[in-house]
């Protein structure tokens, strides 16, 4: 879940100084804690963690409200199977489950199954989703090219359209089966998987959202984003509906992580060959991809403060994208929506920038200040700073019609992206982390900030 604010604001342009801003704080933030721990003897009372054996869950109701989409009622869970606690904290089983629903009509299920025992010394990676998204965020593509004015979406705003008038709807069916084994022992793997992605994309259904307003809450039945770029031929008329795309992933990956949730100390890098299959593929809209991510972290104080730092790069190496596989970002383990949000830029507005490549960072610093036990359960408590970039590397190509022309002059030169914010999370058990974070934009383009509640540490 997450709730941007949004002002109005004079167009501005990036700032380097906002942009190295994050980076001082994290940097500076380094020194100060560490000193405090120096005078301290925190460290000596970090209480001895009980092993955990057998069957454990955490669980969140996922309770938000939006005047647009309407409340959102649900709940989502995680269930561990620990077996004898041998291996603790790394689980023998984990089954993630989220189910929620808006009284719009925006739908989340979910359902995510790892294992490294369902087949012996392969792990194994289940997932299946069905996203319905009322008012999924769209802004144009190829970054700050594509120009933003939430004056449009202000109704106070003499320049106001809609609260919609960046957004679209979209129906997605995702389902994807990853493999890992062993190569060289647990540090150095090799991944194999399939992944698939149904869209069925549309304008946002704005007699079915105005339904039970009142009248001063309606909004306007007008021409959005979306609508315009079809209209202009920026997204092609063989492609506004959505398609069906299946790709075959290949991999190496390298981990010496100590503790997957949240590593003190380690490496975690992988490079990936997305390929899709044209058979299963929508027309011509086939194409591969080459993703290299690497993960390090830096053990400050043991057991207690460290640093997480992440760097990725994503290209199109082959083949033709529809501008709706765009807004993703791939790893291992997960497929995220794009850059811009709670799983890659915090603080700048979902799915912002879309290209067809990207190059993104993060740093985080984690102090987990207080650790307990409570009712049997091993509990942390963490605090983080954070700064988050990326910019896009190659644009996605598409015909200039001259009615977009006035559109596309108001964008500017593409550069880098910048977020920057605290976090809070709550560990039980080392793998159930609840995380509550706040972000900043370094530039109103990208939005303003945003707040944000899930699960886990980004990386």
């Amino acid at each position: 879940m997450h709730f941007p604010f949004r002002n109005p604001y004079k167009k501005k342009y990036f700032r380097s100084d906002l942009f190295f801003k994050g980076i001082v704080l994290t940097i500076a933030a380094i020194f100060t804690i560490n000193a405090s721990f120096s005078q301290s003897n925190q460290i000596d009372t970090i209480k001895k963690e009980k092993k955990k054996t057998g069957f454990n869950f955490g669980a969140l109701p996922a309770i938000a409200f939006d005047s647009d989409l309407g409340f959102r009622y649900g709940a989502l869970a995680n269930f561990y199977d620990y077996g004898d606690g041998a291996s603790y904290p790394m689980y023998r089983h984990s089954l993630y489950l989220e189910w929620s629903r808006t009284t719009k009509g925006s739908g989340t299920n979910q359902i995510i199954y790892d294992s490294e025992y369902l087949i012996p010394r392969i792990r194994t990676t289940l997932e299946y989703d069905l996203f319905t998204e009322k008012a999924l965020d769209f802004y144009g593509f190829n970054g700050y090219e594509a120009y933003y004015n939430p004056n449009f979406e202000d109704k106070d705003s003499p320049e106001y359209i809609s609260r919609m008038y960046y957004r679209h709807e979209r129906k997605l069916n995702h389902i994807k089966a990853d493999f890992q084994g062993n190569i060289s022992g647990r540090k150095f793997r090799w991944l194999a998987g399939v992944e698939y992605f149904g869209h069925q994309i549309a304008t946002v259904n704005i007699s079915k959202l105005n339904k039970g307003k009142d009248s001063e809450d309606l909004l306007p039945d007008t021409a959005l984003l979306y609508d315009k770029f079809v209209s202009w031929g920026i997204i092609p008329e063989d492609q506004k509906d959505g398609g069906n795309n299946t790709f075959l992933k290949l991999g190496l990956v390298y981990d010496t992580r100590d503790n997957e949730p949240n590593p003190m100390k380690g490496i975690w890098t992988e490079a990936i060959l997305l390929t899709g299959i044209p058979a299963r593929s929508t027309k011509d809209y086939s194409f591969s991809k080459f993703i290299i991510t690497h993960r390090q972290y830096f053990t400050l104080r043991r057991d207690v403060l460290n640093l997480a730092c992440r760097l990725s790069y994503q290209a199109k190496i082959s083949g033709n994208m529809p501008f709706y596989m765009l807004p993703y970002i791939y790893n291992s383990m997960t497929t995220r929506d794009g850059l811009g949000g709670f799983k890659t830029i915090r603080g700048v507005l979902r799915n912002r920038i879309a290209g067809q490549d990207y190059l993104y960072g993060n740093l985080e610093l984690r102090w987990k200040f207080l650790r307990t036990i409570v009712m049997n359960q091993n509990l942390y408590i963490a605090l983080a700073g954070f700064y988050d970039f990326g910019k896009v590397t190659r644009n996605f190509s598409f015909d200039k019609k001259p009615e977009a022309q006035s559109y596309l002059d108001q964008g500017s030169k593409e550069t880098w992206h910048g977020g920057y914010g605290a976090g809070l999370y709550f560990a039980m058990n080392q793998n159930f982390v609840v995380n509550f974070s706040y972000g900043l934009a370094t530039n109103s383009q990208d939005g303003k900030n945003g707040i944000y509640i899930g699960l886990n540490f980004l990386y």
